[in-house]
């Protein structure tokens, strides 16, 4: 004789087993966002940018969208640090808003995880007659 009251349920499959997910996909992400405000012109500070722009050069090398991001990231939370360069004239206080809000926003949707804070640095503005950073594409 076979006791079945003591005998649980499997769990649903969709309850087994463990996601994770690496602080570069979460960087990533809020990269992406970041870049997509009016009045971001640039991630990161003036030296990651000075060797993006170099990697950037190298064949295979690649755009790092995740340039000046820095995220933390637990199995609910995450955290993230983003520096930015605005372009002149912009409103600072309210791209960063902006920035705040989207970078939640697609973290959020993309990930489940929840968003505890966003630090933004903001280290430069770009000036209308300073040379670009980023080469420029020699093909069209």
């Amino acid at each position: 004789m076979t006791d079945t009251t003591s005998k649980e349920s499997p769990a649903a499959p969709a309850d087994r087993g463990r996601t994770t997910i690496a602080d570069g996909v979460v960087e990533k992400i809020a990269g992406l966002a970041a870049r997509d405000v009016v009045g971001v012109h640039a991630m990161g500070g003036g030296l990651a940018r000075t060797f993006g722009a170099v990697r950037d050069r190298v064949p295979g090398g690649g755009k790092s969208v995740a340039r000046g991001v820095k995220a933390e990231v637990g199995e609910v939370q995450t955290a993230l640090d983003l520096e930015i360069v605005v372009d002149y004239g912009v409103a600072i206080a309210d791209v960063t808003r902006v920035v705040r809000e989207n970078v939640i926003s697609a973290v959020e949707r993309m990930t489940g995880l929840e968003v505890v804070e966003v630090n933004i640095a903001v280290s430069d503005v770009k000036l209308p007659d300073e040379e670009e950073d980023e080469p420029e594409q020699r093909l069209q």
